[in-house]
C-alpha cells in the first residue's frame, strides 16, 4: 500500500513535527515488523526535514550495527563509547552536537556532516539501538528535535 505524507514547509520546526507524528502513527499502526517501521520512519523524517542522513543503529553482539537509513552510505559498525552514536549508547542519553568536528572521537562517516543528534532507543531499561540524524548545517539540532524525535522513536518501540 502506497502512502503519501503531507510535507509542511514555511512553518516552525515544532509544527512540522506535530504534523508528521500523527501521519507516522497512522503509517505504523497494524505493522509489527521493526525493520519496516524503522525504514518508513527514516524515510519520512528525511522527506520532511531534508536532513543529510537519518537512520538507526541496532545493538548486536555488543556493538552498534547499521540498520535502516536514508542518505549516503554509512559506517557499518560502531563500538560502544566511540563517536557520537557509541557515546549516546554508553551514556544512555540524547546527545546534541552543534559541530561534529569539535566532538572528541567523532567518526566521520560523511565529510558533509556538520551537526548531529543521537537518541538512544530503549526497550524497558535496555538500550537496543540509537536513532542518528546528521545535518549539513552547523548547530542545526536543539531541544525541540530531541523532544519530538523521542516521541517518534516511542512510536516504533512503544
Amino acid at each position: 500500500m502506497a502512502e503519501d505524507l503531507t510535507i509542511l514547509t514555511n512553518v516552525s520546526k515544532a509544527q512540522q513535527y506535530l504534523s508528521l507524528i500523527p501521519q507516522l502513527e497512522a503509517l505504523l499502526t497494524g505493522e509489527d515488523d521493526l525493520i519496516a517501521n524503522m525504514g518508513n520512519v527514516a524515510a519520512a523524517l528525511k522527506e520532511q526535514f531534508g536532513w543529510l542522513w537519518v537512520g538507526f543503529y541496532l545493538v548486536k553482539n555488543d556493538q552498534l550495527v547499521l540498520g535502516p537509513f536514508q542518505g549516503p552510505v554509512a559506517c557499518t559498525r560502531i563500538q560502544k563509547g566511540r563517536g557520537v552514536c557509541g557515546t549516546s549508547w554508553a551514556k544512555e542519553e540524547t546527545l546534541i552536537v552543534a559541530d561534529v568536528d569539535q566532538f572528541p572521537g567523532h567518526i566521520a562517516c560523511s565529510s558533509a556532516s556538520k551537526s548531529e543528534i543521537v537518541l538512544p532507543v530503549f526497550v524497558g531499561s535496555e538500550v537496543v539501538g540509537v536513532l542518528d540524524v546528521d545535518s549539513e548545517e552547523l548547530g542545526h539540532f536543539d531541544e525541540v528535535d530531541a523532544l519530538y524525535l523521542n516521541q517518534i522513536v516511542k512510536l516504533i518501540y512503544g
